[in-house]
């Protein structure tokens, strides 16, 4: 108890001292390296405190330990770095997860607001969708295609955008996720095109999980509610299923814009242009070694930022984003050690958006007209893939992958056809990778891959990991790997006339990535990360003005470096308290130009704190974010910011009810993210303060 209270003392001065600074967090170097320190003090600190004058005891000789008790020691597990199960400490990778019980208790919302949570990541929306950013590079109008983005291994990008959706679009509800992987550093190796810069595999739950009829209400600001249903159960010990639905509505902010700020602009304001609902359906039914997995999602969103020069303060001009998938897998584990896996997927994407424009001349009454965009695309994926032990030194693993876009449309049409551009494409690829247990404390990973796709042939891309263990607590990782990724259709062959263009010569990307990481673990619930990485990308394709037509058009604008440092404090309490905090340097550059890279933060520091207040029945969960400037495409800088999520947890204070309340940008911090080239805006307000209650049954 004494060390409980001494632990609370702390965070309770923490959080007031914090209080006091944030009325100079524009003094950024000192404020922020003074409270990364302070910090680390207070972790550090706090998991040496004496409980009623007695020393902590010394964490046990594992060698010691019973079957039983070695059992009772947690070992995080990761599933998407090398495509099986393996302990974080042997992931050739620098991995961050996040669990279903974290995301309760901190009161996350979406997927976007899981990786704003984490090391390296950052969030910015524009008011139409959300856009992560990792180790400093997120270019405005970029869609996240660098990042591979998985459910339970399924790959989601599309074939015309690659975008990666991590708000309501996304074809998960964020109450089905078991944990969500994110694997940083490139992926290509073992899953080919977009895992450039990271992985995100989510691992949904099971029909065991939920064992029942589940029920989750919740309402929030700007009108917004949802609703979900879902039913999970297991039957005979051979099947299972989980079924589930949700409905999203937000009617949307009122929003001010300085550039509209005329009589002709509504004085700057957009009232009724930010409403967006959404509405989801998942299935997972497994029967033995057979899985049959699907999802669908339909998304609309309202534009209040007048993309594309279209007219401001209308509600007509909006997006509509259509996902689904049908996976069918087979995974056998045979009495050798062998295991197989096949699986068979139809995957579908489509989009549709109407922008509103006025033609009428200058003086004259309006005359309004639609554009529309719209996109149609369907594909085809396959995978065998082959696993095995050899003796007790080795773990290979290797597989054939092959995806056929029968369908990459793209129309944009108003009075007449601007663009009818209609194709199909394949590629297929080979990888193969060894885990060589050199020594009980040294492993070699080894892994290359071939791709050929039809639009720019073949590329070989191989990725190396030395991980060393000198102590039984601590681990280093040397980690080397490549990766390629061609333009999507979208860059290659999108073209109004109006607002956008192609560029004949554009052509495809490719990175080398090293990276350097210490794994520090003291005895069973301390743990420290620092990792060191260098990122080169070659020939990197950006969104960019042509100052000749003044369209937008994609380009091979060079060379892009990406360099930097992450550090990670993990610490938790018998008690149930525990406590995160990470901090990330981040120098990103273009090469050709000398300049750092929009839309990119060389700092950020994160802090998440949970606090146990009512045995394991009510909790207290504390986010505080802190971010540095950034640049915009004009070379502006946008200012610092922080912002302070708090939510509080409740479950079983009646029998299989769990309710929580949310408090988002707790300060009401206002803070601006750089724009894309299609916005006038320079830089976009993101959320001031909001609040979400929600409520969930199991019955």
């Amino acid at each position: 108890m004494t060390k409980y209270l001494l632990c609370c003392g702390r965070i309770r001065s923490f959080l007031a001292l914090l209080l006091r600074l944030r009325s100079v967090q524009r003094c950024v170097p000192g404020l922020m390296l003074f409270s990364l320190f302070f910090l680390v003090f207070l972790l550090v600190a706090v998991s040496h405190a004496e409980p009623d004058g007695l020393p902590e005891p010394e964490p046990p000789d594992l060698t010691t330990l019973s079957i039983e008790e070695l059992m009772e020691i947690e070992v995080e597990t990761v599933s998407g770095a090398s495509r099986y199960e393996q302990p974080v400490s042997e992931a050739p990778a620098s991995v961050s997860i996040v669990t279903a019980d974290q995301i309760k208790k901190f009161g996350y919302r979406n997927l976007a607001d899981i990786l704003q949570s984490v090391p390296g990541f950052s969030v910015t929306n524009d008011r139409n969708y959300q856009y992560a950013g990792i180790r400093g590079f997120g270019l405005p109008g970029d869609y996240g295609t660098r990042v591979l983005l998985m459910v339970d291994g399924i790959r989601q990008n599309d074939p015309v955008y690659n975008s990666v959706l991590i708000g309501n679009e996304l074809v998960v509800d964020i109450d089905l996720i078991e944990r969500v992987e994110i694997i940083r550093g490139p992926g290509h190796t073992l899953y080919g095109a977009n895992a450039v810069i990271a992985v995100i595999n989510i691992v949904t739950r099971r029909g065991r999980d939920l064992d029942g009829f589940e029920v989750s209400g919740e309402a929030g600001s700007f009108d917004g509610y949802r609703g979900r249903a879902s039913y999970g159960s297991r039957f005979g010990g051979t099947t299972e299923m989980l079924l589930s639905g949700t409905f999203f509505h937000s009617r949307g902010q009122d929003l001010f814009y300085q550039e509209f700020a005329s009589p002709a602009g509504n004085f700057g304001w957009a009232r009724g242009c930010d409403r967006e609902q959404s509405g989801n359906a998942f299935l997972k039914l497994a029967y033995r070694d057979l899985t049959l997995e699907a999802g669908y999602v339909k998304r609309d969103k309202a534009l209040p930022t007048a993309p594309w020069g279209t007219v401001f303060n209308n509600p007509g001009t909006e997006s509509t984003d259509t996902s689904l998938f049908v996976d069918l897998k087979y995974l056998h584990s045979f009495e050798n050690g062998a295991d197989l896996m096949t699986r068979f997927s139809w995957n579908q994407y489509d989009y549709d958006g109407r922008y509103i424009y006025d033609w009428a001349d200058p003086g004259d009454p309006p005359l309004l007209i639609d554009n529309v965009d719209k996109v149609r695309s369907s594909w085809l994926m396959g995978e065998i893939q082959a696993s095995k032990e050899l003796m007790n030194k080795h773990r290979l693993i290797g597989g054939i992958e092959f995806r056929d876009a029968l369908r990459l449309d793209q129309q944009n049409f108003d009075v007449g056809m601007n663009l009818d551009d209609r194709r199909s494409t394949w590629n297929v690829g080979f990888y193969l990778q060894d885990e060589y247990h050199i020594f009980d404390n040294l492993i070699l990973t080894g892994g290359i891959r071939y791709d050929y796709f039809e639009t720019f042939g073949g590329t070989v891309n191989p990725r190396v990991a030395l991980i060393y263990s000198p102590l039984a607590r601590t681990t280093v990782k040397f980690l080397f790997g490549t990766a390629f990724r061609p333009p999507s259709g979208y860059e290659l062959y999108y073209r109004d006339g109006a607002t956008q263009k192609t560029d004949p010569d554009l052509h495809e990307e490719s990175s080398t990535n090293y990276e350097l990481i210490l794994e520090q673990n003291l005895g069973k619930h301390f743990r420290g990360t620092v990792s060191g990485y260098y990122t080169l990308i070659r020939n990197l394709i950006t969104l960019v003005n042509d100052p000749a037509d003044d369209l937008l058009v994609f380009r091979n604008i060079g060379k892009a470096e990406l360099k930097g440092v992450e550090l990670e404090l993990v610490k938790k309490w018998d008690s149930g308290l525990n406590g995160r905090i990470s901090y990330s340097f981040q120098d990103t550059k273009d090469l050709m130009a000398g300049d750092r890279l929009p839309n990119s933060a060389r700092h950020l520091v994160k802090l998440n704190l949970l606090a146990p207040l009512y045995r394991d029945k009510v909790f207290l969960g504390v986010e505080e974010q802190y971010t540095s400037r950034k640049s915009t495409l004009s070379g502006a800088m946008t200012r610092d910011f922080f912002v302070t999520n708090v939510t509080l947890f409740s479950r079983n204070l009646l029998e299989n009810l769990e309710l929580s309340a949310s408090i988002y940008n707790l300060f009401n911090s206002g803070y601006s993210v750089p724009a894309g080239g299609e916005h006038l805006q320079n830089s976009i307000e993101q959320d001031g303060r909001n609040f979400r209650v929600k409520a969930t049954w199991l019955f």
